[in-house]
């Protein structure tokens, strides 16, 4: 009797459910300056992604790790510029807005560790309408008082200036694919090509600062005995 593996039968990827939840900033991934070709013609945008965990929700995804929190990113563009939706996320998620001094150049790893309400929602792709996907619509201060346990998975920081290839080798195809066509990639590993002006400034670029070792596997969580903390915002 054949036993026949077929292609497209995996099960789709589950989503988070719509909702507000407690998060936490752990993930950071510069992904270069990118071609992108739109509406408005062509720009070379400088990219980053940013992820966090949710510590509240936890799902068992490899019985040898046990509990681990759901995670979302979002892609932005490396600008502070006052209608850059960096910008604008930041402003929401500290309260408050930026001077231009701390404008010219925010460190955006002070991120990592800070903790947040993330709001999130689903909506169809655009290219296929059949797809749904998450989408963060609002990141917001915790409200005065709550606490949020301490951070569970291990800070993961990549960038082209602190290079770590276990780092890139772990990271899903579509973003690994994505940094490929990225200048700052194609000067590191392929040959030459005609230099792109980033949209960002140089101190902005120079924020990316390794700060988190290699990706380890976590230990079983301990559920109740995890301590919870309330951080303030370190930005």
């Amino acid at each position: 009797m054949a036993i026949l593996a077929k292609a497209g039968e995996s099960a789709p990827r589950e989503l988070i459910p719509v909702g507000n939840y407690v998060a936490r900033c752990y993930k950071m991934i510069e992904i270069g300056t990118v071609l992108e070709d739109g509406q408005y013609g062509k720009k070379f945008p400088h990219k980053i992604r940013i992820g966090w965990e949710f510590p509240h929700e936890l799902k068992v995804f490899n019985t040898e790790k046990g509990e681990q929190p759901l995670v979302i990113d979002r892609e932005y563009t490396l600008s502070m510029a006052e209608k850059a939706n960096l910008r604008k996320d930041l402003k929401a998620w500290r309260g408050r807005g930026f001077t231009e001094e701390e404008a010219k150049a925010f460190d955006v790893t002070k991120l990592i560790g800070a903790p947040c309400m993330i709001n999130v929602i689903h909506k169809p792709s655009e290219k296929d309408p059949t797809k749904v996907y998450e989408q963060i619509t609002s990141i917001t201060p915790l409200p005065k008082g709550m606490t949020i346990p301490a951070q569970i998975n291990p800070t993961f920081i990549l960038s082209y200036d602190a290079w770590d290839q276990a780092k890139y080798d772990s990271l899903p195809d579509f973003i690994k694919d994505k940094m490929k066509t990225s200048d700052e990639y194609k000067v590191m590993f392929g040959p030459k090509t005609e230099a792109v002006v980033p949209t960002t400034t140089n101190a902005a670029v120079a924020a990316f600062e390794q700060v988190g070792g290699p990706p380890q596997d976590l230990p079983p969580l301990d559920v109740d005995n995890a301590p919870d903390i309330e951080s303030p915002l370190p930005f």
